[in-house]
């Protein structure tokens, strides 16, 4: 299987997003850096039951994957690409952050 550096372009965007996530948190001091086993928690009940409802809907016939070029054609499973899992990383994060950020914010 032969890969060209533009394939994984959809997937260095989403590794670049969740590390601005990051440096949101780091400087906000929202989540990974205030509570890490609790974040870190989080996001992960969030990706399995994402990544499970994902596997569910590809048995059923209703995700695939497609014939996208900008994905890397690493697969993690049938009609799962690896960008899927980043993917779910970076809507978790995201979602906790926004949850913790208007928390913080309705608070005072």
């Amino acid at each position: 299987m032969s890969f060209e550096i533009a394939s994984f372009g959809y997937l260095a965007a989403l590794l670049i997003s969740i590390a601005g996530l990051g440096a949101i948190d780091h400087r906000q001091k929202l989540a990974l850096f205030v509570h890490t086993k609790a974040t870190v928690l989080s996001v992960s009940i969030g990706v399995v039951v994402f990544l499970i409802w994902d596997l569910l809907g590809i048995a059923l016939g209703i995700f695939f994957r497609g014939n996208a070029p900008h994905l890397s054609g690493i697969l993690l499973a049938p009609e799962l690409p690896i960008e899927e899992l980043f993917f779910l990383i970076l809507l978790c994060y995201n979602t906790l952050l926004a949850y913790c950020f208007f928390a913080r914010r309705l608070a005072k």
